[in-house]
């Protein structure tokens, strides 16, 4: 790498700061852009500071947007009386995908980790507070399935269920495709934990 041009090296460099990316993924996406024509990386290079100047979070659910509020908190058609809490906003990408999910969301960003040092006042629980009003029936808890997650899901229960609201948790279980000898204890156990009535 010694060999290379100051400004490439700088460029592998930034490449490399990205998750995922190790030094040879670096250097051949430098060298993509490299090879790109000069209109693309103006317009690439735009695209990343348009992102960093417009996309903030909104002051209602926490989730990304670029209007505040969002384009879901705005929606006079979702269903207000429903919350679904998620820990963050790729979470709501994931929920929406479903297309099953008509309600309103609430973003954490992260969740209850003492080893971690993050606990309930890091994350955005007091928010999610302010929103209980009579008009909110119930609160989804879809936070992750790890210790995490569960510790999360377990406070904000505990806080909530006193205010008279249906506290609900989104099942975990086998996946779709999986089979039942793969699965370990744990997710045998939330799968049944998680049954319903057909």
């Amino acid at each position: 790498m010694l060999f290379y041009p100051q400004s490439l090296l700088k460029l592998i460099e930034e490449f490399s700061k990205f998750p995922g990316i190790g030094p040879k993924t670096a250097q051949r996406l430098a060298f993509y852009v490299l090879n790109m024509d000069e209109k693309e990386v103006e317009a690439f290079s735009k695209a990343l500071l348009d992102v960093k100047k417009n996309i903030k979070y909104c002051s209602v659910c926490g989730n990304l947007t670029d209007t505040d509020p969002c384009l879901i908190c705005k929606n006079q058609e979702r269903d207000k009386s429903i919350i679904c809490v998620v820990e963050e906003p790729k979470d709501v990408v994931a929920m929406e995908k479903t297309r099953e999910f008509f309600g309103i969301y609430h973003v954490l960003h992260g969740a209850i980790s003492p080893l971690g040092g993050v606990g309930p006042d890091d994350i955005r629980i007091k928010e999610l507070l302010q929103r209980i009003t009579p008009e909110v029936k119930e609160v989804i808890l879809a936070t992750n399935p790890n210790v995490e997650g569960e510790a999360t899901a377990m406070y904000i229960a505990r806080l909530l269920k006193p205010l008279g609201i249906k506290v609900t948790r989104i099942a975990h279980g086998i996946p779709v495709g999986g089979d039942l000898e793969y699965a370990d204890e744990v997710t045998l156990s939330k799968a049944l934990e998680g049954r319903r009535e057909l």
